[in-house]
């Protein structure tokens, strides 16, 4: 994925775009921007996972369980201890992954704050990921109900940019969201079982499905690749 889209007058067709156009264009560049943390916190999150898979698998069977009866014989207190605490700090740190995910910080754009000040006035600098994106996802709805009230239930005649109405932007950007909101669910299982799991066969299968990524499909990212191409921040 490429370094963050920046939203100026240098990538602007000229003359300056505003209203309609202004607002799809800037957001087709918040979703690249939100792509592009997300796959860098991916990379992060399968390093520690794969630190999760090592430690677990060579830990004592009887160590693999976290609650251990009580009125059991006490381990070793070395080696066994010392690798059930390198293990919680690896899923700590895994967990922090998918907080960034969901609570990465970046601030605002003043834009989306004079768009829709209702629901904004309450958000705080720290924005979540996938809200940003449900954000980003109402606001083409925002904008679609806009064309339709304007120009009838068959939108304005004339593109936006080069073929697309303000409905085929909606529409890409549910068919983004909703890859991102299984994906985030799926990671959150893996978090939940990684730790847990006795067999490196079903650990493979979770480390794959976490690079992987098997909500984000080659549509998804054709989806947004098709959305800037059609706002010009990608040639034709």
């Amino acid at each position: 994925m490429e370094g963050d889209i920046t939203v100026s007058q240098a990538n602007r067709k000229l003359p300056a775009i505003t209203g309609t156009t202004r607002r799809l264009k800037d957001n087709a560049a918040d979703w690249h921007n939100l792509m592009a943390r997300w796959e860098k916190l991916n990379e992060d999150g399968f390093t520690v996972a794969g630190n999760i898979v090592a430690i677990a698998l060579t830990r004592p069977t009887s160590d693999q369980l976290l609650g251990v009866d009580e009125s059991s014989s006490p381990p070793p207190p070395s080696p066994v201890s010392g690798g059930a605490a390198e293990l919680q700090d690896e899923c700590c740190k895994l967990q922090d992954v998918i907080d960034k995910m969901v609570t990465l910080h970046f601030t605002l754009f003043k834009r989306e704050e004079t768009f829709n000040k209702e629901e904004t006035s309450s958000s705080t600098f720290q924005v979540v990921v996938v809200k940003k994106m449900e954000r980003l996802t109402a606001l083409q709805q925002g904008v679609q109900d806009l064309e339709e009230f304007q120009f009838g239930l068959e939108g304005r005649k004339i593109p936006l940019f080069h073929s697309w109405n303000a409905k085929h932007f909606k529409e890409s950007s549910c068919v983004l969201l909703e890859s991102f909101s299984q994906e985030l669910k799926l990671k959150q299982t893996i978090l939940q079982e990684l730790a847990h799991t006795a067999t490196s066969d079903l650990s493979m299968i979770y480390m794959s499905c976490w690079l992987h990524q098997p909500f984000i499909t080659p549509q998804t990212r054709l989806t947004l690749e098709a959305v800037l191409l059609e706002t010009g921040h990608h040639p034709l």
